[in-house]
């Protein structure tokens, strides 16, 4: 089973690559998903969060309010870290599991962890393939700002508080420009999924 990592910043396209692997035939398994999954209500993943950063914020219905824990972190790196040392080895268990149902669903299954924290979380993680998905910063902006309806300075906030552009490259096997149009993001991942064979080969033992 190839088990390839896709990752990129804020509005880099990411989804859309992973959407397009999907339409492939490629097993999709969404980190962000896994995330909401783990800290459900009820789930040991929320009890430990409020202990650490106060029952409020859990909302009236049992839920996390995200927004509320957002921004009592946002912008402090030992709130992240206490926050990331709760989830990321939920995360990485609940990940785990998910690759081994499509495993064992399909043995031949190429599975895609579309994983935005790479670079911060799983990067020595034995991935056969890493694809990053790269825009510039003032693309991303415009986009965030355009697409999703942000001030310029929540856009620029959101941007800065992720890994710097030059580590996700530093990692990546394949870099897929999604500066362009959608048509041609889509034409790259289409290439991709052609020549994936003679990647994977490439980077096995003994490969060339």
């Amino acid at each position: 089973m190839p088990l390839i990592a896709l990752t990129g910043g804020i509005a880099s396209g990411k989804s859309t690559i992973a959407s397009r692997l999907a339409a492939h035939g490629a097993v999709i398994v969404d980190a962000d998903a896994i995330v909401r999954d783990v800290q459900r209500p009820g789930s040991p993943v929320l009890t430990a969060i409020a202990a650490a950063f106060g029952a409020d914020v859990i909302l009236p219905d049992g839920s996390l309010d995200r927004g509320g824990l957002g921004s009592r972190v946002f912008g402090d790196p030992d709130a992240i870290a206490r926050l990331n040392a709760i989830v990321h080895p939920a995360v990485r268990a609940e990940s785990a599991r998910r690759f081994a149902a499509a495993v064992e669903d399909d043995a031949d299954a190429v599975v895609v962890y579309d994983v935005p924290l790479l670079v911060e979380a799983r990067a020595d993680d034995p991935w056969e393939l890493i694809v990053v998905a790269h825009a510039p910063a003032e693309v991303r902006l415009r986009r965030l700002v355009e697409l999703r309806g942000m001030t310029e300075a929540d856009a620029a906030a959101r941007l800065a508080s992720q890994v710097d552009d030059r580590a996700r490259l530093a990692i990546a096997d394949v870099v897929i420009d999604t500066a362009g149009d959608i048509d041609d993001t889509l034409r790259q991942t289409d290439e991709l999924w052609a020549g994936l064979p003679a990647l994977l080969d490439a980077r096995a033992p003994g490969g060339r």
